[in-house]
């Protein structure tokens, strides 16, 4: 018997589905998406068309992905196409077709987007690490040196990178975001989880990371018994993930602090074991993921 296909990951239920799953479920119509992509710093993701409902994941600004369902009550039921992962998000956070080929990423834990080249001007939002946009070109005044991006707006240059520039050691890049509070489903710095933090950290590098942390237990290779952990090492227990800053010392956005913190593995272990929750993994990515 073939497995259900996970519905995280697969945009289908009986009423509707996409239809690139056409003869592999049952759906009592089948769609074309229709593209679409984020607009406003991140939009959340949530398991039902309601402010109220589980937050399940955060797209960014500038994230493509494809529209299956519009409600009257201003959500849609929608794809991400980077890691795949289906849910409902609001329509305000949304601009349909496709934006502009990015041309730069947001390298720093957050920014500011500034109505025109100055920074005495109040932003009108901020955006987050790894947030994707087009510049248009440059302008400077006394004070600093601007990327204009599109559709409007204005971002210091220090704070992006070229969009085909990437970073070379995702801890440092997870360490960044040390104090971040604690975030179910959260990916920036208003608020992370800890496979969000693994992904984030990852994509800085280049390195595309399913979201959930029983998808990213296929990352990278496991430990054998006996094989001490190090530096960018993965420490998986069911549902949590964190990631070795050194031989002992773990880096995790984790519920028991409500922040990402750094702490002792020997007492992550100790206090996860006694919750009934012991590691179950420990994965080693290839060295150009480690720095």
């Amino acid at each position: 018997m073939t497995a259900p296909l996970d519905p995280r990951l697969h945009a289908h239920r009986p009423d509707l589905a996409d239809r690139r799953l056409e003869g592999r479920v049952e759906a009592e119509r089948f769609v074309d998406g229709a593209p679409a992509h984020v607009v406003m710093p991140v939009a959340d993701l949530r398991r039902r068309p309601s402010a109220d409902a589980p937050l399940e994941t955060q797209a960014l600004y500038g994230e493509r992905l494809r529209v299956f369902e519009e409600t009257g009550e201003g959500w849609c039921w929608v794809q991400l196409d980077k890691d795949g992962y289906v849910g409902w998000v609001p329509t305000v956070t949304l601009m349909n077709g496709e934006p502009p080929a990015p041309t730069h990423r947001i390298a720093v834990r957050r920014t500011l987007v500034f109505p025109g080249p100055d920074i005495k001007r109040p932003p009108m939002h901020d955006l987050p690490l790894g947030a994707r946009l087009h510049v248009k070109g440059e302008a400077s005044d006394h004070n600093a040196t601007y990327g204009l991006i599109a559709p409007f707006g204005a971002v210091v240059v220090q704070h992006m990178k070229p969009a085909t520039s990437f970073e070379t050691d995702f801890v440092a890049v997870a360490q960044g975001f040390l104090g971040v509070a604690y975030l179910w489903g959260g990916k920036s710095a208003l608020g992370i989880d800890c496979s969000g933090l693994v992904q984030v950290a990852l994509d800085a590098c280049g390195i595309l990371a399913p979201r959930d942390t029983d998808l990213q237990m296929a990352l990278g290779e496991a430990l054998s018994e006996g094989e001490n952990p190090r530096r960018g090492d993965l420490v998986f227990w069911r549902g949590h993930v964190g990631i070795m800053m050194d031989e002992t010392q773990l880096l995790h956005a984790n519920a028991h602090h409500m922040m990402t913190a750094i702490e002792p593995l020997s007492e992550a272990v100790s206090r996860l074991e006694a919750k009934g929750a012991p590691v179950l993994s420990i994965r080693r990515l290839p060295e150009v993921q480690q720095g």
